[in-house]
């Protein structure tokens, strides 16, 4: 299993977002450039950048850091936030950016990310399901930075884009994110053993090395981790057996 940093963007500063909500922002003083060469130093292979304004408003805010990240030419960029068409899809790829992650728009409009998914590749798009376990224990998607709800299903969002050659999911529990609560291996459990064939990345709740290995033991291919690496949760040590370039 590989660990992916993530650096979430909102007006230009580095933050992260507890359980999606604007409102309850953690601002951080140092710059994604800075951490970008932190997390190249330290011997990531991949980054995940998203932009939360664009992700919020629809619109691309922040492709000239974007830009700047990928022109440092260390890690391959995984980017999402504000992809709402092709326009904006090509936009990104011809920055250097390696993977685009599409969001709420699968759920909206599958159709068109399913050709989006023939036309470029199955690695060269990432799509990212949001979910919140609702009472029976099913995991039903949620959009628009998790304010609307999905009745579709994790499972059968996954079904519908399989003939189109879906290979990377990126799956947030969203009532996990940011809160260090740890991660719901129980859903990423279910995921790698319904569709086996799927590269699945688990994004919500790491603390550190222990969940670390535990998403390993789940089977999924790559855990993103945000605060706890922004915060130095995790020594060099602990993080090495998850870093490909070490």
């Amino acid at each position: 299993m590989e660990l992916i940093p993530a650096i979430d963007l909102k007006s230009g500063r580095c933050v992260r977002l507890r359980q999606g909500d604007f409102a309850a922002e953690t601002r951080y003083a140092v710059t994604p450039e800075r951490l970008y060469d932190r997390y190249a130093a330290m011997g990531a292979g991949w980054l995940q950048v998203v932009d939360l304004d664009g992700a919020r408003d629809g619109a691309q805010v922040h492709l000239a850091v974007i830009g700047e990240l990928a022109r440092r030419g260390r890690l391959k960029l995984q980017v999402g936030g504000g992809l709402r068409d092709r326009a904006s899809v090509d936009r990104t790829l011809g920055l250097g950016v390696d993977r685009i992650v599409i969001g709420s728009l699968a759920v909206i409009d599958p159709d068109r990310v399913a050709g989006w998914l023939r036309e470029l590749g199955s690695d060269a798009v990432v799509l990212a399901f949001d979910v919140r376990i609702d009472a029976h224990g099913t995991p039903r998607l949620v959009t628009h930075g998790w304010a609307e709800r999905s009745p579709v299903a994790l499972w059968d969002a996954i079904a519908r884009f399989a003939p189109a050659g879906l290979r990377h999911v990126l799956c947030t529990d969203a009532d996990r994110d940011g809160a260090m609560a740890g991660p719901n291996l129980d859903l990423y459990i279910d995921a790698v053993r319904c569709f086996p064939e799927i590269r699945w990345q688990a994004a919500g709740g790491v603390r550190g090395a222990a969940d670390l290995r535990a998403l390993a033991n789940a089977g999924v291919a790559a855990a993103i981790s945000g605060r706890a690496l922004l915060e130095e949760q995790m020594t060099l040590e602990e993080l090495k057996p998850f870093l490909p370039a070490e």
